[in-house]
């Protein structure tokens, strides 16, 4: 017999919002236990007849993902106190698989810019070498 599953975290799965390890333990979950695949069916038939509770709503829009821009400052180290410590708790403890996606891609982002700014300046430099004069003493 699998562990129980919520409805919120089956939903969540549908969704394909949970961190990879729920989503494994739920696969695994599937393939042994009749009664969870028809809970699964029933709660996605219920999602199809136009049925929605709160929290699947706060889910599907994503109300509890921090913005881009917060994730930004994150990244940078410029969020402070309780705004820090709540990406922190979404991106570590919720396991929100689509902000740290987004994480991710400001991580990327950032990289590339550091190293476009490096090249940027070395050639400023080697371009400039010339038109130094060194300072008559």
């Amino acid at each position: 017999m699998s562990p129980p599953f919520t409805d919120q975290q089956l939903q969540a799965y549908l969704d394909e919002a949970l961190p990879t390890e729920s989503m494994s333990k739920i696969e695994r979950g599937l393939r042994d236990d009749d009664e969870l695949r028809e809970r699964l069916l029933a709660l996605a038939g219920q999602r199809e007849a136009g049925v929605h509770g709160l929290g699947e709503i706060w889910r599907r829009h994503r109300l509890s993902c921090p913005a881009r821009t917060q994730l930004g400052g994150f990244l940078l180290g410029t969020l402070e106190g309780e705004q820090h410590e709540y990406v922190q708790f979404h991106l570590e403890q919720v396991g929100c698989r689509l902000c740290a996606a987004n994480l991710d891609d400001l991580k990327q982002q950032h990289a590339e810019q550091l190293q476009d700014t490096q090249v940027r300046r070395q050639r400023y430099f080697q371009t400039s070498a010339g038109l130094l004069r060194s300072k008559p003493d």
